[in-house]
């Protein structure tokens, strides 16, 4: 039990700010909403015994989403899976159908998406992760990567492009 109540109103105070981040990022890692939740509440236990460690909040945040990150790509390498990554299917236009009909056709892109997505490299999937679910500005990315913001630019400006070339050869118009 933590008995600092300064670390305790530190600890809420990360936790109000980055849970949400933290669970969008794992959910379209992991593809599954207990496994995301239980996976962010171990990125907690763990900055619970390292808070005194890190000083900031905004530390705090970069920390937790690496973590978080680490810890989905570990339970997907050991699952042999990877979750969803990039809404782009929301832009493609559904034929008009029945609503049963275009749940199917919707589904059916979704996968479609997520099978490009897994056609990347892990490096250009992870900044789009980032990026399109974790709503972090290339700043942020470069942070929780440690690289520079100009590569994130080019790894999102090639992850983007590598998925429309993928899904244009299935017969997908994205432009």
């Amino acid at each position: 039990m933590i008995e600092d109540e300064r670390i305790v109103e530190s600890f809420d105070q990360v936790y109000e700010e980055v849970f949400s981040i933290l669970i969008k990022i794992a959910f379209h890692i992991t593809g599954n909403a207990d496994v995301s939740e239980e996976l962010c509440q171990e990125a907690f236990v763990k900055y619970i015994s390292r808070s005194a460690k890190i000083p900031t909040i905004e530390q705090s945040r970069y920390w937790l989403i690496r973590v978080v990150k680490n810890l989905c790509y570990n339970y997907v390498k050991r699952k042999g899976r990877e979750g969803r990554a990039v809404d782009k299917i929301k832009e493609l236009p559904l034929p008009e159908t029945d609503n049963g009909e275009r749940e199917l056709i919707k589904k059916e892109q979704i996968e479609t998406v997520q099978a490009a997505l897994m056609e990347l490299p892990l490096k250009l999937r992870t900044v789009l992760i980032l990026k399109e679910y974790g709503q972090l500005n290339y700043k942020e990315i470069a942070g929780v990567l440690k690289i520079t913001e100009g590569n994130v630019k080019v790894r999102i400006y090639r992850a983007r492009a590598g998925l429309e070339e993928i899904l244009s050869k299935e017969g997908f118009n994205v432009s």
